[in-house]
């Protein structure tokens, strides 16, 4: 990590010589707590990952316009590699939180109003997450290499078309796609949502099956959150869109941990992680193809 610091500490806006401290997650990059005096300041470290489709242009045009939106904190520096944050005093949300009827509401407000407002204040070419062209990207990936999991990508690519064909039509927002426990902030008055490497415009199907899946609603929870989220009664119709999109969404994370497997460098067991992921799909893809297949 001697890199890093002294990456951080070289950097032109700071006046006095900064203290810098590791922040734990980060499964992309690298995240640092900075003291400058009285005020800190969150710093990210992360190059572009084309397997994972991450451009840090797009990442920090999101940033700037969920700033803009009153959505996530100010971007206070950028250059190559390099993402500076205003600190938010507050704590980060774990999945437990979310769970939480009241949070759970605060949460889902939130992600409508990025949905909402953030395209008022994007600038630049339009980012896209398409998570079907994604999966068949991964599955183009993990055939041309000498990953275990060759074995499995026929039948992810037919679950990748079902998904897609079963989830439409599509109505399309700005989305984050990544919508973990961890990337809420709450100050004690309001939540702020952090990390955009993932954002572009999408359907909101997947933001909501993210959310529900990354943080084990109910099935009860599952239906109240697609309520609230689309202020109506929900119907079979969206309800079994929205099943298409979470089995997608979670075999995104599957393929995802596969990916990074092969070509991450970071110091993280992604064999680990890919077993996890795995442990959720594949019950939850039973169960799907039981009511719908």
């Amino acid at each position: 990590m001697t890199w890093a610091y002294e990456k951080i500490s070289g950097l032109s806006l700071w006046r006095v010589t900064p203290s810098i401290e590791p922040l734990d997650g980060g499964m992309t990059n690298a995240n640092f707590l900075v003291t400058e005096g009285e005020r800190r300041y969150v710093v990210r470290l992360g190059e572009d990952i084309p397997f994972h489709h991450i451009a840090r242009t797009h990442e920090l045009a999101a940033s700037k316009a969920a700033q803009a939106a009153g959505i996530s904190p100010a971007v206070v520096y950028s250059e190559p590699g390099v993402l500076v944050l205003e600190y938010i005093v507050g704590r980060t949300l774990a999945p437990e939180d979310l769970r939480d009827d009241d949070l759970r509401d605060r949460a889902i407000r939130l992600i409508r109003r990025s949905h909402r407002d953030i395209p008022a204040f994007l600038h630049g070419p339009a980012p896209i997450f398409w998570v079907f062209h994604t999966l068949r990207e991964y599955a183009r990936l993990i055939t041309n290499s000498d990953s275990p999991h060759k074995n499995r990508i026929t039948e992810y690519l037919r679950t990748t078309a079902e998904t897609e064909a079963r989830s439409g039509p599509h109505d399309i927002v700005f989305g984050h796609n990544d919508l973990l426990a961890a990337n809420f902030i709450d100050d004690g008055d309001r939540l702020w949502l952090i990390d955009w490497e993932y954002a572009g415009f999408n359907t909101p199907l997947f933001d909501l099956a993210g959310l529900a899946s990354n943080n084990d609603f109910t099935e009860s929870s599952q239906r109240s959150m697609l309520e609230r989220y689309f202020e109506a009664p929900l119907n079979d119709d969206l309800w079994g869109r929205y099943q298409a999109m979470k089995i997608a969404s979670l075999l995104r994370e599957v393929m995802w941990s596969m990916v990074s497997e092969i070509y991450s460098e970071l110091d993280f067991d992604y064999g680990h992680y890919t077993q996890s992921c795995l442990e959720r799909f594949e019950p939850a893809y039973e169960s799907y193809k039981k009511d719908n297949l």
